[in-house]
């Protein structure tokens, strides 16, 4: 049985390999996952969910295979769950061996080799029924490797050996110890006489007399017993410990050395696989858990279907935003989201707070929760792998002390340029909005042109209804340079109130402001009302 190599992420060694080279690694840094709110929903506190971004379908496809068995069996989360101190355990016993003496040493390990074989038992009580109804590669390879050890004869042989041992040393309950003084009566050194197996008690010398049974009552002191290292110097505190330490090392030297074998040969690298798992263990459990509170609040999933990289395919049918839909009581509002031939760049333009920022949010986090293998928030999905999301949202930044918020923006945008790649997804909120539209509008031309050359997916959420005016412009432009396509998006209102749904329409915003005045009573018929009524 061999796990070396096992993980529940990675479907080989190979794939391992890649992905702590950086090849499958796609660029998503640490200010995307907070934009996108992604490291809300999925708070990891033993690793960062940077490193578990991949761009390999075949990792993708893996992990979702393993997700849906967490899915289809809340055992294997409680196994997980009941593993994760166990191993906490492990991880703390290693720091202390680290700061110990050789005796401390070897009883340390024979308490990792019983919190080792709790993991085994653990892992094998849940797998061993569920074996026959697992479908991921991960769970089944986990439930195979763990059967086949518990069957074996090293394993039995293990078990009684530490069961020797261990009977051995929790037998033990109290030591006897000779201190020899010098002329003033302090301690010069001392030495252990035996070692007991039953702890002594308080005791004072009357007592002793009255009951008149000495030589039957070797566990009673003649005084009351004190707390080990009270009143005494560190001098002192460290003989007996030396004693003690010297004391045990001669009586289970047999023991201990054939002991150490076993911890070199066996613990080490057996303990270590499980260590080894416990940040995948953590992404499996919490990922999982996010997934079953969107299902209980009545949201859709779906394990998407992965295209080819090359492809650069975003098509999603109820698309949602999980960051809003774990957060609000109302009907959760969904979205188709197709990209195709005809549009790999769309500008979404609409009424403030009409959901326009929330369905930018809700790409990006599809695409991020795909590519960490988790099901994506929508009822169908069909998306290719990206090798970088780029975020460029309104935020603060020290930088436009010097620069000045526009230019700022435009820095930003820059350094997005030069990592794009056309396989690559940009998502832009409301960007250019420090500037009047006018200039504002004409930036983001300059802007959106780049994009599409680029041939990168896009969506750029604004309030710059004039970008509408330009997008034929621009795609005539950039069409003989192969470039990628533009199109527009509408955040809607129906009867003056924001709908949250987008259509793939041509915006008019004088539309919106005419809804947006008669909601508010400031339409012309409006204020006329208001005037009439006030000259009567």
């Amino acid at each position: 049985m061999d796990l070396t190599n096992f993980s529940l992420l990675y479907p080989d060694a190979e794939s391992q390999r890649r992905r702590y080279s950086g090849e499958d690694r796609p660029d998503i840094d640490a200010d995307v996952v907070e934009q996108l709110g992604l490291g809300e929903l999925l708070d990891l506190h033993n690793s960062d969910i940077m490193e578990y971004f991949t761009a390999d379908p075949a990792v993708i496809t893996y992990r979702a295979e393993t997700f849906a068995d967490m899915l289809a069996h809340e055992e294997l989360g409680k196994m997980l769950n009941a593993l994760i101190p166990v191993l906490g355990d492990v991880m703390e016993l290693r720091r202390l061996e680290a700061d110990s003496g050789d005796t401390e040493s070897y009883l340390l390990s024979i308490t990792e080799i019983e919190l080792y074989i709790s993991s085994i038992e653990i892992l094998h009580s849940a797998l061993r029924d569920l074996r026959p109804n697992l479908k991921s590669r991960a769970f089944q390879t986990l439930a195979d490797r763990i059967l086949e050890l518990t069957e074996s004869e090293y394993y039995r042989n293990l078990n009684k050996k530490l069961s020797e041992l261990t009977s051995r040393v929790r037998e033990i309950k109290s030591v006897t110890v000779g201190v020899n003084l010098d002329a003033q009566l302090r301690p010069k050194n001392a030495g252990v006489l035996s070692i007991n197996n039953e702890p002594f008690k308080s005791g004072d010398v009357l007592e002793k007399i009255l009951r008149l049974d000495f030589k039957s009552d070797n566990y009673t002191c003649i005084a009351n017993l004190v707390p080990f290292g009270k009143k005494q110097s560190e001098d002192q505190k460290m003989a007996l410990g030396l004693a003690f330490n010297s004391a045990i090392n001669e009586v289970y030297k047999a023991s201990l050395r054939s002991w150490k074998k076993i911890v070199q040969s066996y613990v080490l690298e057996n303990t270590d696989f499980l260590l080894n798992l416990m940040p995948e263990i953590e992404l499996l459990v919490k990922g999982t858990r996010l997934m079953q509170a969107l299902m209980a609040r009545g949201c859709k999933l779906c394990m998407p279907t992965i295209l080819p990289s090359a492809e650069r395919g975003f098509r999603a049918w109820g698309l949602y935003n999980p960051v809003v839909a774990l957060k609000v009581e109302d009907e959760i509002v969904t979205n188709d989201l197709i990209f195709d031939e005809n549009a790999s760049i769309y500008v979404l333009s609409g009424p403030n707070r009409g959901g326009k920022s929330v369905i930018t949010c809700a790409l990006g986090l599809a695409q991020a929760m795909m590519q960490l293998g988790l099901y994506v928030p929508a009822e169908r999905a069909e998306l290719s792998p990206c090798d970088a999301i780029f975020t460029h949202f309104p935020s603060i930044s020290s930088d436009t002390i010097d620069h000045g918020r526009l230019g700022e923006e435009c820095v930003r945008l820059g350094d997005i340029f030069d990592r794009l790649s056309d396989r690559s997804l940009v998502l832009l909120d409301e960007s250019l909005s420090s500037t009047g539209s006018f200039e504002g509008a004409a930036i983001a031309t300059e802007v959106l042109a780049g994009l599409s050359r680029a041939r990168c997916r896009c969506l750029f959420s604004t309030h710059l209804h004039e970008l509408a005016a330009e997008i034929d412009g621009i795609n005539a432009r950039t069409a003989e340079f192969g470039g990628g396509k533009i199109d527009t998006l509408v955040a809607g209102i129906e009867e003056g109130k924001r709908s949250f749904k987008i259509m793939r329409a041509k915006p008019d915003g004088k539309s919106y402001a005419r809804d947006i005045a008669a909601k508010y009573g400031l339409s012309y018929e409006n204020i006329m009302q208001k005037i009439e009524n006030k000259t009567m």
